[in-house]
């Protein structure tokens, strides 16, 4: 027996790295999108931002999930296309040869485990927010009135216009933070105040929604058209308010809007804050949004 003859012919030897290669980097990639770090120290935070879109969920955003899909599926390709013999004498090889089919289906169980985890790591995601959410439930009688003058609200409006409180007298206002980079919790805080609107709308009570940009480094006001009709702002009594960072700082200052922005991906780290306003301009409760929680609040004004 020649005792330098390979295990695998070189073209088969090659097609059986090149499976193992990919879901070692398949598993890192999902790892580092995926796992729960807690705490993660800044310069993971900005790696899985960066690379995948991972914001406040802990979730990727559209384009990450596109990316850790089609990244092993066209190294995949590139490899079937480059080998496709190796892999064709693979699988003959697999009819009669345990240790081959062995090790192939070791490495079908990796790859159907990856999506497997991803999707229990949604689920769970999804079942802490649901728990939270419950938890949340309706403001109690004994929710906390703050009563207390509205700071101003100097700026520039998405129509072009400059944007004073005195353009809310009357009516009471829900006054809201967000950003137009922001894919997971900004677009549920907009929301949420605009159906509230609607709700009270039905109801016979007029509500204005404004909503204050947390990012005035991109949403600047030539954006700001653009952004109020991707989150669906009506033309009549909401407002989507930005200028010059150093008026929007000012403004979120004045606001008390806890806020960390990393400069290197200008992702911004901030709670889901919405001030309920009576028909005088004060501010009368702070809340984390949702709309039930909106609409009873704006019903013991």
């Amino acid at each position: 027996m020649d005792r330098r003859r390979p295990f695998l012919p070189r073209e088969e030897m090659q097609a059986l790295v090149g499976l193992v290669a990919i879901l070692l980097v398949t598993a890192s990639w999902w790892a580092l999108a995926l796992w729960p770090v807690g705490d993660a120290p800044a310069w993971l935070a900005r790696t899985r931002y960066v690379c995948f879109g991972v914001a406040e969920t802990g979730l990727p955003d559209a384009a990450g999930w596109v990316g850790l899909s089609a990244g092993p599926g066209g190294m995949l390709a590139i490899l079937l296309v480059g080998f496709w013999g190796g892999f064709r004498g693979l699988m003959a090889r697999a009819r009669w040869s345990v240790p081959t089919r062995g090790v192939l289906a070791v490495l079908l169980l990796g790859f159907l485990l990856l999506p497997a985890g991803a999707a229990l790591r949604v689920w769970r995601v999804a079942e802490l927010t649901a728990a939270e959410t419950a938890a949340g439930g309706l403001p109690p009688a004994s929710y906390p009135r703050l009563d207390r003058a509205a700071p101003p609200l100097a700026l520039t409006a998405h129509d072009g216009t400059t944007f004073g409180l005195v353009r809310t007298a009357g009516t009471p206002t829900l006054v809201t933070f967000a950003y137009g980079h922001c894919v997971t919790v900004c677009p549920v805080v907009v929301h949420d105040a605009l159906r509230a609107r609607d709700r009270l709308a039905a109801e016979g009570v007029d509500v204005n929604v404004v909503v204050v940009t947390l990012d005035p480094w991109r949403d600047t006001p030539t954006r700001l058209p653009d952004l109020a009709r991707s989150w669906g702002l009506p033309a009549e009594g909401a407002w989507l308010l930005g200028g010059s960072v150093a008026e929007v700082e000012a403004a979120l200052d004045a606001w008390e809007v806890p806020r960390s922005r990393e400069p290197a991906t200008g992702m911004i780290t901030h709670p889901a804050l919405t001030y309920v306003l009576d028909s005088a301009g004060r501010v009368m409760f702070a809340a984390a949004g949702g709309v039930d929680a909106l609409t009873v609040l704006v019903g013991r004004l």
